[in-house]
């Protein structure tokens, strides 16, 4: 049986954890969480991020997660909290889901994502263009 994004979205959000935006925004002075964007960079330049937010394109997660891969980044792999964030929520959440079923944990995602955060008030820098 075929599965459209909607049958992706209900099964990982099934399995992953959803932070409200408003507490989401009281973990972002928080030495033990990662916030990690994963949109374009071009949605960064023009839309800002949550400050300190560590950029990882969505293309390229699972090689940068992976100890294993030659992509590896060390931010995996410091036992921190890492809550994933997108625009809206759709790749957040699946990017969340691919990171419980690969061992990376804890992890959640920004419920309602970058728009929700910036409608709710939540501290954004800017980001310079390349």
């Amino acid at each position: 049986m075929l599965k459209n994004y909607k049958d992706l979205l209900g099964a990982a959000l099934a399995m992953i954890e959803t932070i409200p935006t408003e507490e989401a925004i009281k973990l972002v002075k928080d030495d033990s969480i990662v916030f990690v964007d994963l949109r374009d960079r071009r949605e960064l330049e023009r839309e800002g991020r949550i400050p300190g937010a560590f950029h990882c394109p969505r293309g390229m997660l699972e090689f940068w997660i992976d100890p294993e891969s030659p992509y590896h980044k060390p931010i995996f792999a410091e036992g921190k909290t890492y809550v994933f964030y997108c625009a809206s929520a759709w790749r957040s959440a699946l990017a969340t889901k691919t990171c419980v079923e690969m061992g990376l944990e804890p992890v959640a995602h920004v419920g309602g994502g970058f728009t929700a955060w910036k409608l709710h008030g939540g501290p954004v820098e800017e980001v310079e263009k390349h």
